[in-house]
């Protein structure tokens, strides 16, 4: 009796937690709660329609995001880390329905990726090629971003 039961509970605990829909979304559960704000909300909110934490390009961002390398020169680790984070702050802005947020932090991405683009004259051919790799990835994936919302 006890057996049945033990595994009576363990069937339930398997198949509930199994249904549970996977969360890749670059944001929180709880920022994307808070962000959405009520009903009354939404009135303010300006044309920005899309649903950030189901769209694979903005995913992509954060991971690029959490997976860039550091490189030798120091300068272009601090370059680095304001393109991030006017990354993060763009897709947050995207969620929020922050349209001028959004276009700061486009702006901000694009004078980070211009200095990034001068200080990588410095570096070695490998850490160039692995740097290249990921600034197209995030301007491509951007661009996508852009033109979906320019699309709505």
């Amino acid at each position: 009796m006890k057996k049945l039961f033990f595994f009576g509970v363990l069937f339930i605990i398997t198949t509930s937690c199994a249904t549970e829909k996977l969360n890749f979304s670059p944001l929180s559960n709880n920022f994307y709660s808070e962000a959405k704000g009520s009903d009354s909300d939404k009135g303010l909110k300006s044309s920005i329609d899309i649903n950030i934490k189901e769209n694979v390009n903005a995913s992509e961002i954060s991971n690029l995001i959490s997976t860039f390398p550091k490189f030798k020169n120091e300068k272009l680790n601090e370059e680095v880390t304001v393109l991030k984070y006017s990354l993060q702050n763009y897709l947050y802005a995207i969620d929020a329905g922050n349209v001028p947020g959004k276009d700061r932090a486009i702006k901000n991405f694009e004078k980070s990726y211009k200095k990034i683009q001068k200080l990588r004259q410095n570096l070695d051919q490998d850490d160039n090629e692995v740097l290249n790799r990921y600034l197209v990835r995030l301007k491509t994936n951007t661009t996508v971003i852009e033109d979906s919302l320019k699309g709505n």
